[in-house]
């Protein structure tokens, strides 16, 4: 016996829900679906505008799967007005999205009323099945921190509204209408779908009608795009004709099939020529191998691909915004080096200490609202030298190349940062008094930076590169418990530490359409910190010392990036990504040990941890006096 539809709705959204899985926590508090068959997530009972699985269940409609990657409970992304939910008392969703709807039934959903039609074409072709207000309708505001998903505009052309490019244009026009509306009631998120090529589908390929449609589908986008400019909201265009048009050069690389028909025939056969071999009733039915399902709907595996689409811009930036903090990351384990070395013994008035030192380091960021979970490794060396200007200066330069790895997000994208710095320090004592200060600056190089992202059943990369520059700023004030005579030192401080990193624009180099590019990225830090700093002479020629220290970071505003499609660049948006954390803890331990007279070997242990980040590092050096 079959489910019945409810039952096998239900159960196919609980199972999506519980199969998909997010790189970390949505920044967004909900998703909130307009538009037409394209993402309907079943108006009329249950059903749904694409293909089923050989129990009966509908395959998800793109909204769904992207509502699953943002970790939506599965719920909120049901139909809005089902007249089946009705009747059973089940509430209603927040997919407003009606099979048939036209741009301007889309705008009334918006605006003033929400109808569940049955749309022409289909048996009782225009009866009313359920009405509420639309959502906007009666002065209700926008969720501010949703995300808004938006499609239409085929069904104008389906329905006969579109009959020439004055058409297009028009029905263009009424769908950024659309986004205009959820703006200004509130809207801030809202992505929207360009028109697919309705040429290039089952129900126009190889028609008379191809290629005017192709024509008409073009016009209609390029209206689309030109009005989505003015819509004073982050607006994430999607190119799905740009996407289905790489699907069709190179199935292989979508998981669809090399050698089948993929716009001729469909899996269904309603409306089209179903495909021998892996329709409905071909040889090996198996719809993830097909991109229709019947004449104009995608199959499961056409609305996967554009749900891994839309996701793949939005998690771009949660990655991305990690960039400056990888640079942070190099300035704050070259000031560590340099607290180290300021461990040495100081040689005699007069006299130089050059060093050298290598060490590596270990990264991590936790997952949070709008950034990527990231592990990141690093090696460093570092050269430099001090001269001791009297009893009271030490003064010295240094420089350090490092290099650091990044894996990012769920698909561990590769960032690779070559910094470069160079230092000139201070340090002072007079008494049981002491200060240390420095002032770095350096250059950033981005080398390798590969996003990668699932896109159906591959995975996709895009690559880019740039560089950057940082500068920043330490001192610390400290006073000594014991006098200089005591085998034990134990010295209260207190820190301050400015730094500012700029990561330059760069465009992902493919051209195809997931491809992005971004704006420069500036990110500053400032910090005030207490702590305590220690030592102990074990041996004539042995020392152990350590420090601990609270620092809060004033610049905890989330981080956000403005980006745009590579193929689409008059129309960015601005993403929020990676917050700083508000209050840091640093420890420091270190052994330095004489080895004959004037060679100082040293070895030391850092580590610091925030709420989402932790780094640590171990170091090796060694200075002479002469």
């Amino acid at each position: 016996m079959r489910k019945p539809a409810l039952l096998r709705l239900t159960l196919s959204t609980l199972a999506l829900a519980c199969s998909q899985a997010f790189a970390g926590p949505s920044p967004y508090s909900n998703l909130i679906v307009f538009g037409d068959s394209l993402s309907d997530a079943g108006q009329f009972g249950g059903m749904r505008f694409t293909n089923r699985d050989a129990n009966g269940n509908y395959a998800p409609v793109s909204p769904m799967i992207l509502g699953a990657h943002l970790g939506v409970n599965p719920a909120a992304l049901g139909p809005s007005t089902s007249p089946l939910n009705q009747a059973v008392g089940l509430p209603d969703g927040n997919n407003w999205a009606v099979g048939g709807y036209t741009t301007r039934q889309i705008l009334d959903s918006i605006t003033t009323t929400s109808q569940t039609v049955i749309p022409p074409g289909r048996p009782g072709a225009g009866q009313l099945l359920r009405e509420k207000p639309g959502y906007l309708a009666n002065g209700l505001r926008a969720a501010p921190n949703a995300l808004y998903y938006l499609t239409g505009g085929g069904n104008d052309f389906l329905q006969g509204l579109v009959n020439g490019p004055a058409d297009a244009v028009a029905a263009g026009a009424r769908l950024a209408a659309s986004a205009q509306a959820l703006q200004q009631g509130g809207a801030r998120y809202i992505m929207v779908w360009l028109l697919p090529d309705l040429g290039q589908t089952p129900n126009f390929s190889g028609t008379p009608q191809q290629n005017p449609l192709s024509q008409l589908s073009g016009a209609f986008n390029q209206s689309l795009l030109s009005q989505l400019r003015q819509v004073d909201a982050q607006v994430i265009p999607l190119n799905i004709p740009g996407l289905l048009s790489e699907a069709l050069a190179n199935p292989n690389a979508f998981g669809l099939a090399s050698n089948q028909n993929l716009v001729g025939t469909c899996y269904s056969g309603e409306g089209c020529a179903g495909n021998p071999v892996y329709g409905l009733n071909g040889t090996t039915p198996d719809p993830s191998k097909l991109l229709f399902n019947d004449a104009v709907h995608p199959t499961i595996a056409g609305q996967r691909l554009i749900a891994d689409y839309a996701y793949s811009l939005i998690a771009a930036p949660w990655e991305i915004t990690l960039l400056p903090e990888m640079a942070h990351a190099s300035v704050r384990a070259h000031q560590d080096e340099l607290r180290n070395q300021w461990q040495a013994p100081w040689q005699a008035v007069g006299k130089w200490q050059p060093f050298v030192a290598t060490g590596a380091q270990d990264l991590d960021f936790g997952s949070q609202p709008g950034a990527a979970s990231g592990d990141g490794r690093g090696y460093n060396l570092t050269v430099g030298a001090s001269y001791r200007l009297d009893n009271a200066w030490r003064l010295g330069l240094a420089g350090g190349a490092y290099r650091q790895k990044l894996k990012a997000g769920a698909q561990d994208s590769d960032y690779t940062l070559d910094s470069y710095l160079a230092s000139a320090f201070a340090q002072y004592r007079q008494h049981r008094w002491w200060a240390d200060a420095a002032l770095t600056a350096g250059h950033l190089n981005y080398g390798d930076l590969k996003r990668t992202f699932a896109l159906g059943t591959h995975n996709r990369s895009e690559k880019g590169n740039t560089d950057g520059e940082t500068w920043a700023v330490s001192g610390r004030v400290g006073y000594n418990l014991a006098p200089d005579s005591s085998r034990w030192q134990l010295a209260p401080f207190v820190s301050a530490d400015y730094a500012r990193v700029k990561v330059g624009g760069y465009d992902e180099k493919s051209g195809r359409s997931t491809a992005l590019a971004f704006d420069d990225q500036d990110r500053t830090s400032r910090r005030l910190g207490v702590g305590l700093q220690g030592s102990l002479q074990v041996m004539p020629t042995t020392r152990l010392f350590g420090e601990v220290a609270q620092e809060h970071e004033f610049e905890d505003d989330q981080q956000d990036v403005t980006l745009h499609l590579t193929g689409l660049p008059a129309n960015d948006f601005t993403l929020a990504g990676y917050t700083p954390a508000s209050n840091l803890t640093r420890v420091g331990l270190g052994v330095s040990h004489e080895i004959v007279a004037g060679v100082h070997l040293r070895g030391s242990y850092n580590w610091r941890k925030s709420d989402e980040q932790k780094q640590q590092g171990l170091s090796l050096g060694v200075s002479v006096d002469f």
